[in-house]
């Protein structure tokens, strides 16, 4: 609900330090806003059919109404906790589930990579947005992985979704020693 409060009133959370951002939400607006319609529709058909049951339609009617407010302030998560480059590190971020650190001397490699499908394989972190991928960022040391749960994992190669995935690989390999590749 932070996130939500944040996006409405325009800030971003972590891109004070200086960095460029790069947003990934774009790909999922569509979306999570026809899930939101959905929802909407489904609350007033609740209404409409619960009428005659005044307890039971106050209950629905609240839950309907926060699956709503959940379901967009899951969105506004991501749009208000984008991915950061700076000097000294990557953050790639998923809304306020994933938040992974790489420090730019880790990097190996990144190029634009555009990925539809993922399997799961060991040292990968596939971060996808709308089912895909476009940046893909090899390290030269593995950095861990912290999931909501708790549960840490090594990761070597980062795969991720950016709006702006160009402008994403080139900040990066502005950065000593990072190898860029361009793939359509």
């Amino acid at each position: 609900m932070v996130s939500l409060a944040l996006w409405l009133v325009r800030r971003t959370h972590g891109t004070g330090g200086g960095g460029t951002a790069f947003g990934y939400a774009r790909g999922q607006t569509a979306v999570m806003f026809g899930f939101a319609f959905v929802c909407v529709v489904e609350t007033v058909a609740m209404s409409v059919l619960l009428g005659d049951w005044p307890v039971v339609h106050a209950v629905v009617l609240f839950l309907d109404v926060y699956t709503v407010v959940f379901v967009v302030a899951l969105h506004a998560a991501s749009v208000v906790r984008p991915h950061v480059v700076d000097g000294e590190a990557l953050r790639v971020r998923r809304g306020v589930h994933v938040d992974l650190r790489i420090p730019v001397e880790r990097i190996g490699a990144v190029r634009r990579e555009l990925r539809m499908t993922h399997e799961a394989a060991d040292g990968v972190l596939d971060l996808a947005v709308g089912s895909q991928t476009n940046v893909a960022v090899e390290l030269n040391e593995a950095v861990t992985h912290v999931n909501l749960f708790g549960g840490r994992r090594e990761v070597r190669v980062v795969r991720f979704h950016a709006d702006d995935p160009d402008g994403l690989v080139r900040a990066l390999a502005a950065g000593p020693d990072v190898a860029a590749h361009a793939v359509p």
